[in-house]
């Protein structure tokens, strides 16, 4: 543990306790990275085209160490001949680390503060408010998945992965339904005010509310709870380390999320034609269509397909900060609720994941996990047998193709979103395979102007979504495009290479959407998430197809 020292510094800059977080010097000031990642002056610039500054905060300022992430930057610096993608890739990847990990630590014993016990736990923003939302920190550290080695050291990457699966285990067992979380009280961190909590009426079987001192926001998707199983099985995966799940509260977990998941799979309807009981219900006070559901918090009728209804699409934001060269910075929320509210690329994750999170449970070889693995993969089975069911559709220019959501009574939304899970990442979760023939002609689609949110301009291309509206190009798409490419002649891949490194309004930084007529208009100056998956996508390259970094995007 850091001397007490550690905290007074942490609580002077804004900071929790995390370990390997360099002490401040005394006087220094740690700007607020939303500021500092909007500017340029005073910064070192790349030698290209585009100019790009360095956009790491100072060391004695970065929230996390990876000497892995490090060492990859180091790797890839004479490797990447063009120097805006090489300063994009410095500036891209280490983004979380440098400025999201808000504290890393253990877990109390009995939940007694002082009384520590071995349990990782780290808290985990997305940039803009001190909340945790489940599916972007798993994404957000999932980006380090590449470069993780297993270690039992509490100052390491693998820890941090230990940290993010033992309290999002601890926020879903809080409630299920929900996806944002306060920060656990063992870091010390003041509870964040979420003023939408009046506006909105949540009921959890049942019963209305949640505890705000505990939880955020309470939005049901389904990615959420998918995500952490992802986390989860992606971890073992790579290490090989079954003591966070056999050692702590992981099995009981899944066992929520099972029961959660089967209270969501049921119609409207009971057989004698009463509205069945829910779940999870929301209703709010707001002006816009997208961010509450139809029928007093229902949502549009379902018959029972085997999948798991999703009141919510995976784009729920938190404050959004849009910005431009012509406005001033300001905040603004999104939610899109589902249409239909069987969602198929999150059912597409949620199945997958059972399936591989399975495999771990299937390790720790007791009676309870043996009954868990059955019914995880029965689960599974069930929600791939309604997606064949009912989720594929005849199109007029594609032929047979995945849709977005279905009710199971034959109406779909024919379309797909640049956030993730989508249809176009389903390759990429590995639901299906990447020469499957419905999803090289679902691929076609999601990127063409047939599908309703194709962002298309002089500019940028790519997909977008209701989430910042029509004509915003969202750059993760583009990084979904290239790691889901089988393009051998690497044409597409280059083609979103030098798409996204012309779309950083000349910060060196990622942005969550883009106007696809003007690259000085996008949205959040600070999105650790789409950082992130950058510079997996360039680690990816290297992998797989490493002469494009031998080629100039000027």
């Amino acid at each position: 543990m850091l001397p007490q020292l550690c905290l007074l510094f942490a609580l002077w800059i804004g900071l929790g306790c995390v370990h390997s977080l360099p002490i401040p010097v005394l006087g220094q000031e740690c700007p607020h990275y939303a500021t500092w990642a909007r500017q340029r002056d005073g910064k070192e610039l790349s030698d290209g085209r585009y100019q790009l500054p360095f956009q790491r905060p100072s060391e004695q300022c970065r929230t996390f160490h990876s000497q892995e992430v490090e060492d990859a930057i180091e790797r890839l610096r004479p490797k990447i001949a063009d120097p805006d993608l090489f300063r994009l890739f410095e500036n891209a990847y280490p983004n979380t680390l440098d400025t999201a990990v808000k504290w890393k630590g253990f877990a109390w014993e009995d939940g007694r503060e002082g009384a520590l016990t071995d349990e990782d736990l780290a808290f985990v923003i997305t940039g803009d408010i001190n909340a945790m939302w489940l599916r972007d920190s798993a994404n957000q550290i999932l980006s380090y998945l590449p470069v993780l080695q297993a270690s039992e050291d509490p100052d390491s990457l693998a820890a941090l992965f230990r940290g993010v699966i033992n309290v999002q285990s601890r926020y879903i067992k809080i409630t299920p339904y929900c996806h944002a979380f306060q920060p656990p009280p063992e870091s010390g961190i003041d509870l964040e005010s979420n003023g939408a909590y009046t506006k909105n009426t949540v009921h959890i079987f049942g019963k209305q509310g949640y505890d705000q001192k505990k939880t955020f926001d309470c939005k049901w998707e389904l990615d959420s709870l998918a995500s952490f199983l992802q986390i989860s099985s992606d971890y073992y995966n790579v290490t090989g380390d079954i003591r966070p799940f056999e050692k702590y509260q992981w099995v009981e977990t899944v066992e929520v999320i099972l029961a959660a998941a089967e209270a969501m799979r049921t119609g409207t309807y009971t057989p004698d034609g009463h509205i069945a009981p829910s779940g999870y219900t929301m209703k709010g006070q707001t002006d816009r269509a997208t961010e509450t559901t139809s029928n007093n918090g229902i949502g549009n009728p379902v018959i029972y397909t085997g999948m798991v209804r999703s009141t919510f699409r995976p784009s729920d934001g938190d404050l959004t900060e849009a910005t431009s060269s012509r406005k001033a910075p300001q905040l603004t929320s999104s939610t899109d609720a589902s249409i239909f509210q069987f969602l198929i690329p999150s059912n597409m994750m949620f199945a997958r994941y059972l399936e591989e999170a399975a495999l771990v449970m299937q390790k720790l070889d007791t009676q309870r996990s043996r009954d868990l693995e059955s019914q995880m993969r029965n689960m599974a089975s069930e929600i791939r047998a309604g997606i064949t069911k009912y989720g594929l559709v005849s199109h007029p220019l594609f032929g047979a193709i995945f849709a977005f959501e279905v009710d199971g009574y034959g109406s779909q939304n024919i379309m797909d979103d640049a956030n993730l899970p989508s249809l176009l990442s389903a390759s990429m979760m590995g639901y299906v395979s990447p020469r499957d023939e419905v999803y090289m002609n679902t691929r076609l689609f999601a990127l063409s102007e047939a599908n309703p949110y194709w962002a298309f301009g002089n500019v940028f291309n790519a997909v977008g979504g209701p989430h910042t509206g029509p004509a915003k190009a969202w750059p993760l798409a583009s990084i979904v495009r290239v790691l889901t490419s089988g393009d051998v002649s690497g044409e597409e891949q280059r083609d979103e290479l030098r798409s996204i490194l012309s779309t950083t309004a000349g910060l060196g930084l990622i942005h969550e959407s883009v106007e696809s007529h003007n690259d000085k208009e996008y949205t959040r100056s600070w999105f650790g998430w789409a950082n992130g998956m950058f510079g997996q996508m360039i680690l990816d390259i290297e992998a797989r197809t490493p002469h494009l970094l031998d080629d100039s995007y000027q």
